[in-house]
């Protein structure tokens, strides 16, 4: 056996690993190769090389694992491993992933594009516009006429932007037509907001209490803001006094139309809750009176008292003897006599003066208001059945024909003053006889009869036509007959204009 076959079997007995394993071993050799040592077996034997001592051999476990690096065949050469393969691409057979993938980039980058561009245009819709004013434009047409009519009139100067916002918010299809009022540097946005909700600029019309049909019909014709043609004068006390307000456009036989609503609806509200003692049989008489009532007195605070005096009469079966009763007889619904009424006109044979009439007239003396409906439908309980100008613009009011008559003496100084400090200096003359004094009214048998009993102890006068005892204003009954004796007209202090807005009664 040679002599490495016994080292290695030594360095093998010397092992703890069992024999079985030393199998194993047998590829030292080649180790030896890798190592640069030449193997016994193979070599000659140098007698003068000195020689090495012999290593133990390495132990089952490390041959074990050497084994499976170096090749079992002493003459192979060690070779190197090869790489492993690398696995089969996922992209390579899975293409839709790389469409997916580069889609949402794609929109990712456009909703970020976008999202920044909502946020500019959004910040350009809020802010102030470039009117330097509040401005009134009529708009007309489509978007795109709208458009072009605000940026004209300064409303706005981003059309294009305003042209998007209204396609984009729906509401280039819900732009109404009409006249709006923008706010100074109203934006975008609030722009929008004003042509959709439609809240257009309200105009106003005044109609003053007590006038007539056909005076109201005329200040309609006159307005240019409303539209179309009135055929028909609407009947007397069927129109309510008020303030109206209309879009520019409204036709005017709608605001006719409204008005009798209004009138027919207050009339019936003010008629259920009138006093059970009035002696009015319908709401139609409460209508004739109001209208009485709104002619004699302009002040808010008598008008209960002036129509507590007429239904005091009415319940004594007096004449109401109102100068307005006298003046709409002779003029119907012009409303306006254009001078002074005299003696004659208080004789006047019409349906409508209460100074020959016992009771109310056949119709309305023209519309009254809510405030003079409800005065009569709940008077004043009192037991006046007379009233003349204080000089104030009120009236004093009377319970008996003699404080009536004191009353009026009164306002006829005040009316003479009046005339002395507006009227020029007269030359002096030389003193002349006296004018006749009327003769004062006293109360007759029956005082509520309407009769006049002249006082036997004054001059007497030329004979007149009977005249009423006493009116329930300065300028008529006894005044006026004074007058009629010095042919002078009769003077009302309370007969308005009503032609004249500067002598119309003033709205409450």
């Amino acid at each position: 056996m040679p002599d490495h076959d016994k080292t290695q079997t030594q360095g093998d007995a010397a092992s703890p690993e069992p024999s079985s394993r030393l199998s194993e071993s047998e590829p030292v050799a080649a180790i030896d190769a890798v190592e640069g040592r030449p193997n016994d077996a193979s070599a000659p034997a140098d007698a003068s090389a000195p020689s090495e001592p012999v290593q133990p051999v390495a132990s089952a476990r490390s041959r074990g694992f050497m084994s499976r690096l170096v090749p079992k065949s002493p003459s192979a050469a060690i070779q190197p491993v090869p790489a492993p393969p690398p696995p089969p691409s996922s992209r390579s057979e899975r293409p839709w992933v790389n469409f997916m993938s580069g889609l949402f980039s794609f929109l990712l980058v456009i909703g970020l594009g976008a999202a920044a561009g909502v946020y500019v245009a959004q910040r350009q819709i809020e802010s102030p516009g470039p009117l330097a004013g509040d401005k009134v434009v009529i708009v007309r047409g489509g978007a795109a006429d709208v458009t072009e009519q605000l940026q004209h009139e300064g409303v706005i100067d981003r059309p294009v932007l305003f042209m998007m916002g209204l396609y984009a918010t729906g509401a280039a299809s819900k732009i109404k037509a009409g006249e709006y009022l923008f706010r100074r540097e109203a934006s975008l946005g609030e722009v929008m907001d004003t042509l959709v909700e439609g809240k257009s600029v309200l105009h106003s019309l005044l109609i003053p209490e007590g006038l007539t049909s056909e005076q109201i019909v005329e200040r309609i014709r006159d307005n240019d803001v409303l539209s179309g043609e009135v055929r028909d004068i609407p009947r007397e006390g069927t129109l309510l006094p008020e303030t109206y307000k209309f879009t520019r456009g409204m036709s005017r036989s709608q605001l006719l139309d409204r008005m009798a609503q209004d009138h027919a609806r207050v009339v019936r509200e003010i008629w259920a809750r009138r006093s059970p003692d009035l002696p009015l049989r319908s709401p139609q008489e409460l209508v004739i009176l109001a209208s009485i009532v709104e002619k004699e007195t302009g002040r808010a605070d008598e008008r209960t008292r002036v129509a507590g005096v007429f239904v005091n009469r009415l319940m004594r079966n007096m004449r109401l003897q109102s100068d307005p009763t006298i003046i709409y007889g002779l003029v119907g619904g012009k409303g306006s006599l254009g001078r002074s009424i005299t003696r004659a006109d208080i004789d006047s044979q019409t349906p409508f003066n209460t100074y020959v009439i016992a009771g109310l007239p056949p119709g309305p003396i023209g519309n009254p208001g809510r405030a003079s409906l409800e005065a009569v439908a709940n008077p004043s309980r009192t037991k006046d059945l007379f009233f003349v100008a204080d000089g104030t613009g009120g009236h004093v009011f009377a319970e008996t024909l003699d404080q009536h008559n004191r009353n009026v003496s009164r306002w006829r100084q005040i009316e003479a003053e009046r005339k002395d400090a507006t009227s020029p200096a007269a030359p002096i003359a030389a003193p002349s006889a006296p004018a006749p004094v009327a003769p004062p009214v006293t109360a007759s048998a029956d005082p509520l009869a309407g009769d006049p009993v002249p006082n036997p102890d004054l001059p007497k006068s030329p004979p007149l036509p009977p005249v009423p005892p006493a009116d329930l204003r300065a300028g008529d009954g006894a005044a006026a007959g004074a007058r009629a004796e010095r042919r002078e007209p009769v003077v009302t202090p309370n007969s308005f204009d009503l032609n004249s807005p500067k002598t119309v009664p003033k709205l409450d």
